[in-house]
């Protein structure tokens, strides 16, 4: 409103001014013109200012915020990526390190069972060798008990008909006694009876 007003005194003062001065030829410059062409002018830049420049300055202002955002979310997604790597990374060492710990373990348990394994089967073995030891030699006696027992009938029989006469119990005894003492010791007495 002040801005109309001025412009209206000053075009009012122009006016006035051109009627007073004389028609000159050549070239002329017309002050009134000159001030409403400034006025004008300055009309023109405050009405753009309000209605262009205003809302232009505005959407600038919103595109270089959205800008700035999208730059600070990149630069954050980077950060986030970055830092996913290297969680990433550190989980991927962890389950190495976790892995190489389980086959550590299972190697130990694996070795110290075939040794357990290896020991019983060493004590089953000696087991079984000192029974069949045992066994042999319960063999063996048995057998050597068999061997006197019928080398001790037969010489008995071969006495007895040497000798002419049935033994008798007591007398068999002995004489069977004397044999076995005679083969346990190895050395034959010579006895004859």
């Amino acid at each position: 409103m002040i801005l109309l007003s001025i412009a209206a005194s000053s075009a009012s003062g122009a006016i006035a001014l051109a009627a007073e001065e004389p028609a000159a030829s050549g070239l002329q410059i017309n002050l009134f013109w000159i001030i409403v062409a400034a006025l004008n002018f300055i009309l023109l830049l405050v009405i753009l200012s309000v209605f262009a420049f205003g809302p232009l300055r505005r959407i600038l202002d919103e595109r270089r915020e959205r800008i700035e955002q999208g730059l600070r979310d990149a630069e954050q997604a980077r950060q986030d990526r970055e830092r996913a790597e290297a969680d990433r990374l550190a989980a991927l060492q962890e389950a190495r390190r976790e892995a190489n710990e389980i086959l550590t373990r299972a190697q130990k348990v694996a070795e110290e069972s075939r040794e357990r394994d290896l020991a019983a089967t060493r004590e089953e073995l000696e087991r079984i060798r000192t029974r069949a030891a045992a066994d042999l030699e319960a063999e063996k006696q048995r057998a050597i008990g068999e061997l006197r027992a019928e080398v001790a009938d037969l010489a008995l029989r071969a006495a007895g008909r040497v000798v002419g006469e049935t033994m008798t119990g007591d007398r068999q005894r002995r004489l069977v006694g004397e044999f076995l003492e005679e083969t346990a010791s190895g050395s034959p007495t010579g006895r004859t009876s």
